[in-house]
């Protein structure tokens, strides 16, 4: 009898916590209805794995002390050109097409950068390309050095900029490195990162893990700093895929050549990355880097338009989602998007069959092979419904296509770190910059081009040929995606 009512108050009480946790499933604010319905489906389904699965994964929580200080990092640094929180009109101050200018508008809203002319970009031919040149750029360093990637390696490619970084703290460049604590754990537990600290450099583990015990009191351990940057001297900076590696990407060396799209910028986005980076240090140190950005000038000149995205979730919901999606509905005759990852919301989808149908030429690039078995299902998952609507898919063969790039009726582009996925969404801190330049432009569409042309196109016809056991597959690891 006693027996019997331990476990009629065990069920109880696993029933409470069940409505208890369904309930916060359902109140949460910034959640679309496709995640409510698939956590309450998993914690009404599984009460105790259900219920463990939402602390660790069910929120976007990074931790109070984190958005505290960020939020307090971004009251006291000035962003340079900002007078005001107006939003900059550039049709009107750098005479853009009516259809363009807005754009910006929406960046700007997103992170608080406004578009800023006088801008030039050098799109490096490849990886290994890319490290020579950041080689080179901190070995010139007079005055600082900014770092910042989700995944450094120690490999060939970025041992090389751990000795540039030795090189330039030694000599008296105040070198500041951040890499994140999970990402970029190899570096962080190999003497390479002791090196740089001892040679001089600022070395900080962005996002750190802390005890695995106490990772659902302060916030998801996958929320990460995805962010790839490079400043240096307040003079140039670099935006891209790239993380600090060999393409060869040892650790998932059956997935290689890692292939990325990197450009080294100058101009006044510069500072606007500054800004990013140093939000981010100030959040993780006590050194205010204000007098940095406050000494900085903005360098007048010949250029471009372009502005800097940088999203997470201590900034604006949705953020990241509401650019691409403009960009997606600006298109008038073609748009071209390359992503490793395509798990997209509703609108993003919605955006992209809606720009097909109504002529637009749209082309999407995805790797043929996937780091992530999960997202690789889940992206096919969404083909049909792409295919249908007229949009064309390509999926490219030669390693894992790495690169994250749109470009728009020849005249506008956004490169940068995040992808067209819930996690980048959702989750990540991320950096990108949105551009309006012709040339340029046809720069990366050419880089784009040239994925396709080693591509194989995916038809309607294949995809309706797939067996009925592989689009099960495919569409019930949709379904996590909400979820993640």
């Amino acid at each position: 009898m006693e027996m019997t009512g331990w476990r009629v108050t065990g069920a109880a009480l696993s029933f409470i916590i069940q409505l208890i946790f369904i309930g916060r499933a359902l109140m949460r604010p910034h959640r679309q209805p496709a995640s409510r319905v698939a956590w309450v489906a998993i914690i009404a389904a599984l009460p105790v794995l259900g219920t463990l699965a939402y602390l660790m994964l069910g929120e976007t929580n990074m931790g109070s002390r984190l958005v505290n200080r960020i939020t307090e990092a971004r009251k006291t640094l000035r962003v340079p050109g900002k007078n005001d929180e107006a939003l900059i009109d550039a049709e009107e101050k750098y005479r853009l097409p009516p259809r363009l200018a807005p754009l910006f508008r929406v960046g700007q809203s997103a992170s608080g950068y406004p578009p800023e002319g006088g801008n030039k970009a050098r799109l490096l031919p490849d990886s290994n390309s890319a490290i020579a040149s950041m080689v080179s750029d901190i070995d010139a360093a007079r005055d600082h050095v900014h770092i910042c990637f989700y995944i450094w390696l120690t490999d060939h490619n970025g041992m090389q900029i751990v000795e540039a970084i030795c090189r330039a703290a030694s000599r008296g460049v105040r070198c500041r490195i951040m890499a994140d604590d999970l990402g970029s754990r190899h570096l962080i537990h190999h003497e390479a990162w002791k090196k740089m600290e001892r040679a001089g450099a600022h070395v900080v583990r962005a996002m750190p893990l802390g005890n695995i015990v106490t990772w659902p009191l302060h916030g998801r351990m996958d929320m990460r700093n995805h962010r790839k940057i490079v400043v240096i001297d307040n003079r140039l900076t670099y935006c891209g895929s790239q993380n600090c590696a060999d393409p060869e990407f040892r650790p998932k060396a059956r997935f290689a050549p890692w292939v990325d799209l990197m450009t080294r910028f100058e101009g006044p986005v510069v500072l606007q990355n500054q800004h990013l980076f140093a939000t981010d240090w100030m959040a993780h140190t006590d050194e205010d880097l204000g007098p940095l950005l406050d000494s900085a000038k903005l360098v007048e000149g010949e250029g471009f338009v372009a502005q800097v995205i940088g999203t997470s979730a201590a900034l604006r919901y949705a953020a990241m989602p509401e650019v691409f999606v403009s960009l997606m509905n600006a298109a008038s005759r073609e748009l071209t998007i390359t992503t490793p990852y395509y798990v997209p919301d509703e609108p993003i989808q919605a955006a992209l069959c809606a720009s097909a149908r109504r002529g637009v030429k749209v082309t999407m690039t995805v790797p043929t092979r996937n780091d992530s078995w999960i997202v690789a299902g889940a992206s096919r998952s969404y083909y049909a419904e792409l295919l249908e609507a007229g949009v064309r898919i390509f999926e490219y063969p030669l390693g894992l296509l790495h690169t994250k790039a749109l470009t728009l009726d020849g005249g506008m582009g956004m490169i940068g770190s995040a992808n067209l996925d819930r996690r980048s969404f959702d989750l990540n801190f991320e950096n990108n910059i949105l551009f309006a330049d012709e040339d340029f432009t046809a720069q990366i569409h050419a880089r784009q081009e040239s994925y396709l042309r080693d591509a194989v196109e995916i038809t309607l016809d294949d995809v309706r040929a797939w067996p009925w056991y592989r689009r099960l597959w495919n569409n019930t690891l949709a379904m996590i995606g909400p979820v993640l």
